[in-house]
């Protein structure tokens, strides 16, 4: 299944240090840009912090998803266990059946140990609702680290968000990242990029672009996922760069995610 989430529109949503859009999108908007883009999921992630909402507001975003044949996904940071046991009812009241989470947040960093305690300590419940725990990889643990946390950690309700340019961050090439997730892959972040050389010579930048258009090889990606009797749910993110002003880029953003969906809508299989 092929979706957009709250980091496809992420300038729209809001970037902290950055003058804030006149009308920010909203979860309820977010649900109009998959119809508008002819999507069928959205993943509400961290930027759009659903445990902020009342459980009427959810209620209704439940509805509104479900007239609409919209399947939401849930996204959090950490592997506090209060915490997403918190997202594992908010989950239910959606209809959801994924919640994407990362090891950590901003302000803590578990080592993996203590991530695997805390998760064996929360995967019976998860299992018992019939709902997955798909934790990203990021640049502050490796990626085999997260393979083998998953692997221990031993339930087929827990594995991996694979993101396709994240751990860069940590000096892991897509192509290892992707070799090493890909068995673990419960959904994937699929952000294109380019690396291009400064102008100045000395030194490089990851700069996004829309899907197909980068480096990232998504068409062989997909493929590989497949003939490893994998299917999973593929959502758009944009590294979207700053245009010089927040209305410029937003506008950018929204044209790259209509571009990006007409080139994933032929590779990603229902």
């Amino acid at each position: 299944m092929l979706g957009i989430g709250s980091y496809t529109f992420t300038w729209a949503i809001g970037v902290p240090g950055y003058p804030c859009p006149e009308l920010a999108l909203t979860v309820e908007g977010l649900l109009d840009r998959a119809e508008d883009l002819g999507v069928s999921l959205v993943q509400i992630c961290d930027n759009l912090p659903l445990h902020d909402l009342p459980w009427e507001r959810l209620d209704g975003l439940a509805e509104r998803a479900k007239a609409a044949g919209i399947t939401i996904e849930v996204g959090m940071q950490g592997t506090d266990p209060d915490h997403l046991l918190r997202y594992l009812d908010i989950t239910l009241a959606l209809g959801a059946s994924l919640i994407r989470t990362l090891i950590g947040t901003e302000a803590e960093s578990p080592t993996i140990r203590d991530a695997e305690t805390r998760l064996r300590s929360i995967a019976p419940r998860f299992e018992r609702e019939g709902v997955t725990l798909a934790i990203e990889n990021y640049e502050r643990y490796s990626a085999k680290d997260l393979a083998g946390l998953v692997e221990r950690v031993g339930s087929p309700f827990v594995g991996v968000c694979l993101d396709t340019v994240n751990s860069l961050g940590a000096l892991e090439l897509p192509r290892e990242v992707i070799d090493t997730l890909l068995p673990h892959a419960l959904n994937i972040h699929v952000k294109d990029f380019v690396i291009i050389r400064m102008d100045h010579r000395m030194g490089f930048s990851v700069v996004g672009t829309p899907a197909g258009q980068g480096k990232l090889g998504i068409e062989d990606m997909l493929d590989r996922a497949r003939a490893g009797g994998r299917n999973p749910n593929v959502v758009l993110e944009l590294w979207t760069p700053f245009q010089g002003s927040v209305d410029a880029t937003i506008a950018l953003e929204r044209e790259w995610a209509a571009i990006s969906i007409r080139y994933l809508t032929r590779l990603v299989r229902a």
